[in-house]
């Protein structure tokens, strides 16, 4: 069992797992929240139904999703850079994918997509389940996304973060089928325009819900 976390595929198929988990979580998130824009009444049925606590035991699960992944990556950062002088966090078939841009800074955009979680927790998580499990005041979730992305210098850096979030999926989603096996090149092309195509959507919803709601909190809607 000591092998599974220790050896290197071990650690490459539990970063993989981990991180196709998160995808999930991100797509799930991105439907539920991108109701505010239809109806703010369904966002706020939504928010009850988050609140239930079928839903808030999957909260801890979350984070040891991504301290797992967050920790799995530099542990995988450091083996290659100290193997091979230089960062390649998976081994790929075809050597064009790992000489893409995304490739070759994932470790930037990984600090990036934890910062940007630290941003968005301090913004939504604390007051709100945060504050339920204190026993404190629980911030209404419209009024609080109106008071976040209501400031545009804060809409801009969710959108640097959306965007940093596109570039480490759209090459961590491909490369994560490979170190499980997924590694021939017909499935290889498939997977990268599926995950192209899939993290384009969720992200793409994230982006439109804080411009949306960014325009509608300076009357520009």
């Amino acid at each position: 069992m000591a092998n599974i976390f220790t050896s290197s595929i071990g650690k490459k198929v539990i970063m993989s797992i981990s991180g196709l988990f998160l995808i999930l979580f991100l797509s799930l998130h991105m439907l539920l929240n991108i109701t505010y824009i239809f109806s703010e009444g369904t966002f706020l049925q939504v928010i009850d139904f988050m609140g239930l606590p079928i839903v808030t035991i999957m909260v801890p699960v979350l984070a040891f999703g991504f301290v797992i992944h967050i920790l799995y990556a530099f542990i995988l950062t450091l083996g290659n850079l100290r193997a091979r002088g230089g960062y390649n966090r998976y081994a790929v078939p075809n050597k064009a994918a790992t000489d893409s841009w995304a490739s070759r800074n994932m470790v930037v955009l990984g600090i990036i997509v934890a910062l940007g979680l630290i941003l968005h927790l301090t913004h939504f998580w604390v007051d709100m389940q945060f504050a339920e499990w204190m026993g404190g005041e629980v911030a209404n979730a419209p009024d609080l996304m109106v008071s976040t992305f209501g400031n545009v210098w804060v809409t801009v850096l969710y959108i640097i973060w959306f965007i940093a979030i596109w570039f480490h999926l759209t090459h961590g989603f491909w490369s994560a089928f490979q170190s499980i096996g997924l590694n021939n090149t017909v499935w290889f092309k498939r997977l990268k325009v599926v995950g192209i195509v899939l993290v384009t959507l969720i992200m793409s919803g994230f982006t439109l819900i804080a411009i949306y709601t960014c325009c509608k909190a300076n009357g520009l809607l």
